[in-house]
């Protein structure tokens, strides 16, 4: 939960709605791809464990964009961090649609997708940095509303993804619009972003030591870090194995054509935007340790549903069971790891890249899987990391600032005990920073 004593100024409100911009185009940017892997298979007459193959490439991609997005953002700042991303992705977006019209062959889209891969790597951890930023300013929880501007732009890419599939639109064309409107309106609303280091502080008491700069990698060997990683993998491979594996999974599953199987992703898409907005004030008024853990549970219905019961429309109810529980728990995750500005950037990256190892990994396990028991038996994979994501979530329990109380009658400037545990928060929370810190989730 974030709290902040001062105003939103219009200036803040200017940042916070520039976020929201750059988060609804990135999830456009990634739809715009997803909803069109239909056409990519029938193009290149790929098995389920080719296709797998070919998602890694993205994955790929974005492994070295997160691996240099700790560097890039701490040097440059998030500004500039989202702007090289911007250019990555429509490199990467306008080369694989070329790709897929003419023909150049699998190998060809596999490096396109890992220039988009890194581009959507850097784009995340730089957004995420910026967004938490501004959610301290903004003084409440709003990194799940960021998240589901990303889901909305999702859900657009998504629907027009089966509308081209419909009116089989060349991918080539589909992808080249629409990368010059997401990037020329990217690169418009960063120069909104304010510097992400302005709300570093430090409350100094007799048990709080001086903090001494954290490199990043001495945030790998943080508890607390990889914990949250944990959380944010398992959430990470609920949403992504659903991107990347259920139009297939339905089409090969249960039946559907290919615009239906696009379909039934952005039904999927649209329940993980409502439950990032609904999300928001049940996190402020209940924490985000009790919603991480009924997310987890809820996703697992919902998958549960899609695996085991063969009735498509009982199948799609819990496509949205599954779409509200996986909607929380990566910007949860992301809010956690940025709750110290002061190692948000090195964090937000090392649990960003943690998280992606399920889109390195999950494509190509749930494809190989696939090839053998079916992708709706190979989604049972998704079910232990679920679990596994519940399990740690008390990590990403609300430490230092994040856990000043505002809005449910703490008083954070009247001296009393409310104060009184954030300044001891703040003191674990420094103490963590500085010699690499103990989990006290």
């Amino acid at each position: 939960m974030t709290t902040t004593s001062a105003r939103t100024t219009p200036s803040t409100r200017a940042w916070i709605t520039a976020v929201f911009v750059v988060f609804t185009l990135s999830g456009l940017d990634i739809a715009t791809w997803l909803g069109r892997i239909p056409s990519v298979r029938d193009s290149l007459g790929a098995s389920t464990f080719e296709m797998g193959l070919l998602v890694l490439g993205m994955a790929v991609g974005s492994i070295g964009g997160l691996t240099f997005a700790g560097h890039i953002v701490a040097k440059l700042g998030a500004r500039r961090g989202v702007q090289v991303a911007a250019a990555c992705l429509a490199l990467g977006m306008v080369f694989a649609g070329l790709a897929v019209s003419l023909g150049w062959g699998f190998a060809a889209i596999w490096i396109a997708l890992i220039a988009f891969g890194f581009g959507n790597g850097l784009c995340d951890v730089s957004m995420n940095v910026s967004g938490a930023a501004a959610e301290k300013a903004g003084g409440r929880t709003i990194m799940p509303l960021f998240h589901a501007a990303f889901s909305l732009g999702t859900l657009a890419g998504a629907g027009l993804g089966a509308l081209a599939e419909a009116l089989e639109v060349p991918v080539a064309w589909h992808f080249i619009v629409l990368v010059v409107v997401t990037s020329a309106a990217m690169l418009v609303a960063v120069t909104r972003f304010q510097d992400e280091h302005r709300f570093e502080e430090h409350v100094a008491t007799d048990t709080s030591p001086v903090p001494t700069p954290v490199s990043r990698w001495q945030v790998w060997a943080q508890p607390s870090t990889l914990l949250i990683g944990v959380i944010v993998l398992g959430m990470a491979l609920a949403e992504g194995s659903a991107n990347d594996w259920l139009p297939l999974a339905m089409i090969d599953g249960h039946g559907l054509d290919n615009a239906a199987g696009a379909a039934v992703l952005t039904v999927f898409l649209a329940a993980m935007t409502v439950g990032r907005v609904a999300g928001s004030p049940l996190i402020d008024r209940f924490g985000r340790v009790p919603i991480l853990r009924i997310s987890a549970a809820v996703a697992v219905v919902g998958l549960g549903m899609l695996i085991f019961i063969d009735n498509v429309p009982l199948a799609i109810v819990g496509v949205v069971l599954w779409g509200l529980g996986a909607s929380l728990g990566f910007p949860m995750g992301m809010s956690a790891a940025a709750d110290d500005p002061r190692t948000a950037a090195a964090r937000v990256s090392a649990v960003a890249t943690i998280g992606y190892v399920a889109f390195l990994a999950g494509p190509p396990l749930i494809g190989f899987l696939g090839e053998h028991v079916g992708l709706l038996g190979a989604l049972l994979v998704v079910f232990v990391f679920i679990i596994a994501a519940g399990l740690a979530s008390g990590a990403a329990r609300e430490r230092g600032a994040a856990a000043r109380p505002t809005r449910r009658g703490g008083d954070v400037d009247g001296g009393g005990e409310p104060r009184l545990q954030a300044q001891r928060a703040d003191a674990a929370t420094s103490a963590d920073s500085t010699t690499g810190g103990r989990d006290a989730g």
